[in-house]
Order: structure tokens, then C-alpha cells, then sequence
């Protein structure tokens, strides 16, 4: 999480909690649109976070594959899921 944003525990828990809840709702049909909206939305409000991952040196022991290969992945995430809408 970078620095510049408040409510870091906070923030982790409440994406979290919308990942699970917007994944599961792709299961039902009658939901499947708004939740395909919903996770592109957390895909794309994190994506920040993913950036400060990769470029922070506080994340240097961490594989360059793992740190820079999140970023290409979002992307791949915000196509599949945009395929629910």
C-alpha cells in the first residue's frame, strides 16, 4: 500500500472483502454485469498500489517477475472479467 494513502489496514481489508464478495457474485447470473463492473473498478483502484510494489525498494527482495508481472496481469484480469459484462 503506498504511504500517500490513508487507512492502510483498513483499505486492504475492505478490497479484499470486495473481491471475494464481486467473485462470488460472477457466479450469479442476475449479478453478473454489476460485479463484472465492480472488480474492473477494484482491478483499476489498485493498480496503483501494484506500481508502488514494483517500483518501491522496500519490495527489492521480491522477484522482478512477481513485482513487474502483476502490472501485464491486471490487464489480462480487467479482459476476463470484462467478458461477464
Amino acid at each position: 500500500m503506498p504511504p500517500y494513502l490513508p487507512f492502510h489496514k483498513e483499505a486492504v481489508w475492505i478490497s479484499g472483502i470486495a473481491e471475494i464478495v464481486f467473485g462470488y457474485n460472477l457466479l450469479l447470473p442476475k449479478m453478473q454485469a454489476a460485479s463484472a463492473w465492480g472488480l474492473i473498478l477494484l482491478l483499476l483502484l489498485v493498480f496503483p498500489a501494484n506500481i508502488y510494489m514494483a517500483t518501491g525498494e522496500k519490495f527489492q527482495k521480491i522477484s522482478p517477475i512477481i513485482r513487474w508481472g502483476r502490472l501485464p496481469l491486471q490487464a489480462l484480469l480487467i479482459w476476463w472479467v470484462s467478458l461477464y459484462l
